[in-house]
């Protein structure tokens, strides 16, 4: 009995088509192939006419199958397609496609520049998501398969642009650029969306801090390198503008080569789903006006493109962090924000009749974001020691955060930071709930002198928190609790923060200490924030002229083979901090 494998594929003269071969001689074979396709195309006619018609004209085509069969070369004859069933709400079902894997990519030669991927597998046929619009896709339309998996340009000619989930650009600039420093041509690397997590053999502990410029977050809860920490909380709490300050204050921290030159040290992603196109604009220009743009890529699949462009923006962002990663370079990522995306892949599913649990989402929505998150990693020393460190955003409503989708990346992640609303409109900002928040990494990633300065900040608002909810009955109170009420207040007023303005660490170290020492207890809340501003711009003064001295007087290298981690402003910190501490002690007098 002769096997036969089925392919379809287009002819040169023909808009879809229909052909298949034999593993021996295809050509032999056609008068087999051309019975079998006329039984299948009477399957579907009703009109006993048409049926005649259809199988005359199949069988007239022969002779023009053979001989283009002749002319066409192996790989061209073996290109599996496949064609369109059905089309509507971004969803393809197709025949055909021998071979094709899930999350494969594939296109459509009748309409050039649009993609799809191949997710549900059934027996008849292939369900395919698309990436973009189906304006102009029929029934009968052809599809080629990729023989690959959705894949994206990345290079360094990405930094301070836009694009959208599948990382095309909005400019009309290439992807191939000029090294400015060495005057050499870089050439995009083609990277695949979806990859597999670094195992636990090829990750290193997270040590290295990540400073946010934010004083409640650098001193209560401190991000490192390659950690995870969710940033969770109700509509209009300040979620996205935490994320955009921690991007700004990367401009502060540096690297320095071995002529003396400073580049930013962190490279910064932001992934933008299911929101507004004007809050990608206003974004992009908020970034711009602070100077952040020149290490920043922003890929956005904003509420009027396809659903599955909206699944595919967070992966398509993780490639690109990676891309910094894998060549020991620090990366930050922003997803803003995973519920959206989640939305978009249950719609996504249903669509595809895939069968609907809790809330509708579908049962791998946990796998969604496990997989997706676990690429945030700090590296080996064997791999480079690069990192990329993951900042999810998950919206909550009425602060429920035992909801479906907030349980899911809480269990995933390694802290999260919780934004209260009733705080938010009290006008403490960021309004970070202490008592809500963690970082599970902790003090490993904190400066030493951090730890030092602010091992008693959680607990005093801990217990001033405690304390201040029976204050409110108007009790009569002694004098321990009035002071510590007192001196809660003034660390409450101290961790307030305008919105991108974030704080060097060095400067932050100061003013904690400032507040949990003491200092600060002679002021009245309304002169806490003019003393923090006097002593920000007075410090500032300082550092730039003994950083000016320091050059003079002293080697750079041996301060930074002290600690790695320690930023360069900080070390001259320690030649001026009797300044400070004179500063310090006569604050009541200030």
């Amino acid at each position: 009995m002769v096997n036969y494998t089925i392919k379809f594929f287009t002819l040169p003269t023909s808009n879809q088509f229909v052909i298949l071969e034999q593993q021996s001689d295809p050509v032999n074979s056609m008068q087999y192939i051309v019975d079998m396709f006329a039984e299948e195309v009477l399957l579907k006619e009703r009109d006993r006419a048409k049926r005649v018609s259809v199988l005359k004209d199949a069988r007239a085509r022969l002779s023009f199958y053979k001989e283009t069969l002749k002319s066409m070369s192996p790989a061209a004859i073996f290109r599996d397609h496949g064609t369109i069933e059905f089309v509507g709400d971004g969803i393809i079902k197709a025949r055909g496609l021998i071979g094709v894997q899930s999350g494969e990519m594939v296109s459509f030669p009748s309409i050039s520049n649009l993609y799809g991927m191949a997710l549900n597998l059934e027996e008849r046929s292939v369900g395919i998501v698309l990436f973009g619009l189906d304006v102009g896709l029929l029934e009968g339309d052809a599809v080629v398969k990729e023989n690959r998996g959705v894949s994206i340009w990345v290079s360094y000619c990405l930094i301070g642009r836009a694009f959208d989930g599948l990382c095309r650009s909005f400019d009309d600039e290439s992807e191939i650029c000029m090294d400015p420093s060495t005057g050499q041509l870089i050439f995009p690397v083609l990277g695949l969306v979806e990859t597999k997590a670094p195992g636990v053999i090829y990750r290193k502990g997270v040590y290295q801090p990540l400073q946010t410029g934010l004083k409640a977050v650098d001193s209560l809860l401190p991000i490192g390198k390659g950690q995870r920490e969710l940033i969770i909380g109700d509509r209009q709490t300040g979620k996205t503008a935490l994320a955009v300050d921690a991007i700004i204050n990367q401009e502060y921290t540096f690297t320095f080569d071995e002529q003396g030159r400073a580049s930013v040290d962190v490279y910064c992603v932001y992934v933008l789903v299911g929101q507004k196109r004007s809050n990608m604009v206003s974004l992009m220009e908020a970034l711009q006006k602070e100077g952040a743009l020149q290490y920043t890529i922003m890929i956005g699949a904003t509420a009027s493109d396809a659903a599955a462009l909206q699944y595919l923006a967070p992966y398509t962002g993780s490639t690109v962090g990676e891309f910094f990663r894998d060549r020991g370079q620090h990366a930050l990522i922003i997803f803003d924000d995973l519920s959206k995306q989640a939305v978009a892949y249950r719609q996504m599913s249903l669509l595809l009749r895939r069968p609907p649990g809790r809330e509708a989402y579908p049962g791998d929505v946990f796998y969604l974001h496990s997989r997706l998150l676990e690429r945030s990693a700090k590296l080996s020393p064997s791999l480079g020691e690069g990192s990329l460190t993951a900042l999810p955003i998950v919206e909550t409503l009425a602060g429920d955060v035992s909801a479906y989708i907030p349980t899911n990346v809480i269990s995933i992640t390694d802290g999260q930071i919780f934004l209260e609303t009733e705080y938010f409109y009290k006008g403490i900002r960021p309004a970070i709930n202490a008592g809500l928040s963690v970082s599970r990494v902790g003090s490993a990633a904190q400066l030493k002198i951090m730890r030092a300065v602010a091992g008693s900040l959680k607990l005093d608002l801990a217990q001033y928190r405690e304390v201040a909810a029976f204050a409110q009955f108007g009790s009569e109170l002694d004098d321990a609790t009035r002071s510590l009420l007192h001196r809660g207040e003034r660390l409450t007023e101290l961790l307030k923060q305008g919105q991108y303005a974030p704080i060097p660490v060095e400067i932050q170290v100061l003013l904690i200490y400032a507040g949990v020492s003491g200092q600060l207890d002679a002021l009245s809340l309304s002169q806490i924030v003019w003393y923090e501003g006097l002593l920000i711009r007075l410090m500032k003064s300082l550092f730039v002229f003994a950083s000016f001295f320091m050059r003079l007087s002293f080697n750079i290298e041996i301060f930074l083979k002290q600690d790695r981690n320690v930023p360069m402003s900080l070390l001259v910190l320690s030649k001026i901090y009797f300044i400070a501490k004179m500063l310090l002690s006569n604050s009541q007098s200030v």
